[in-house]
């Protein structure tokens, strides 16, 4: 199977999604950044798309394009569009999380502004220099070749426009066994490090590149992931197995373990197509 199939087959899984749509905030289900270790994973899910845009925010605005690559339920698609007016294109390899997005723009009345395309980021269906911002929000880590998804992205960049994303990252050397109730849970291999996409993204047709490290917000946001498993609300337990609830509950203590030993590493790239 590959990794494309991967990723459609984890994302499409029932017990995922019911998980994803009632306990990671709903719309936006990427890692949040935290006013307090208290905040709603929607709230902190919101500011980092907020933070992302401040970075890009020369290149957002109505006539501008977007494209997010792993656009899930399209909550950041639509934050984008409701706030710059900008269009936003939402490349996404599950069709269960196409569908929801597709239905939750009509309901805002978005529909004009977003599209949303089921396929692979690995080949992106659009020609060269289409778009004023590429987007991304934990995504990558499901791509068997970074290094081709990164290209892709700055292929369809127009020359000044911005490539933004965030990802799940290891430390380098990192334990495999502490990283596994990630990796298993995402049915991924493994994870790059900052240095492989600073390397990558240096290598590439674009200037300013930055890292803003925010790796104390993905513990956060496993502890808040774990304070939700640990006292279900009633939509999650509807939503999901109890065989996959019990497995959540040992798996994201594990993670949260795992950032806080310093083992994984998130935050928001920035780069500028030359």
């Amino acid at each position: 199977m590959t990794q494309d199939n991967v990723a459609r087959t984890y994302y499409d899984t029932g017990d995922v999604d019911g998980f994803y749509a009632q306990a990671w905030g709903g719309e936006n289900i990427h890692v949040g950044i935290y006013a307090d270790a208290r905040e709603a994973v929607g709230a902190a899910a919101r500011r980092t798309v907020e933070r992302m845009a401040a970075k890009a925010a020369d290149a957002l605005g109505p006539g501008r394009a977007v494209l997010d690559l792993g656009s899930g339920y399209g909550g950041a698609a639509r934050q984008l569009a409701e706030s710059y007016g900008c269009r936003v294109t939402g490349l996404n390899i599950s069709e269960v999380q196409n569908r929801r997005h597709r239905e939750i723009n009509a309901e805002r009345g978005l529909d004009g502004l977003i599209d949303v395309v089921t396929g692979s980021f690995q080949d992106v269906p659009a020609p060269d220099a289409a778009y004023d911002v590429v987007w991304s929000q934990d995504a990558l880590c499901h791509s068997p070749d970074r290094a081709t998804v990164l290209r892709e992205a700055v292929r369809v960049l127009k020359p000044g426009g911005h490539l933004v994303f965030t990802d799940f990252m290891a430390v380098e050397d990192a334990p495999a066994a502490e990283l596994r109730p990630l990796t298993d849970r995402l049915t991924v291999t493994g994870f790059a490090t900052p240095a492989f996409y600073e390397e990558q993204l240096r290598s590439l047709p674009l200037s300013d590149v930055s890292f803003e490290e925010l790796s104390e917000h993905l513990q956060t946001h496993y502890e808040r992931l774990t304070d939700e498993v640990r006292d279900p609300s009633p939509t999650l337990v509807a939503s999901v197995s109890a065989a996959y609830l019990e497995g959540l509950r040992e798996s994201l203590p594990q993670v949260a373990a795992a950032c806080a030993k310093g083992l994984l590493q998130w935050g928001i790239f920035h780069a500028r197509r030359a």
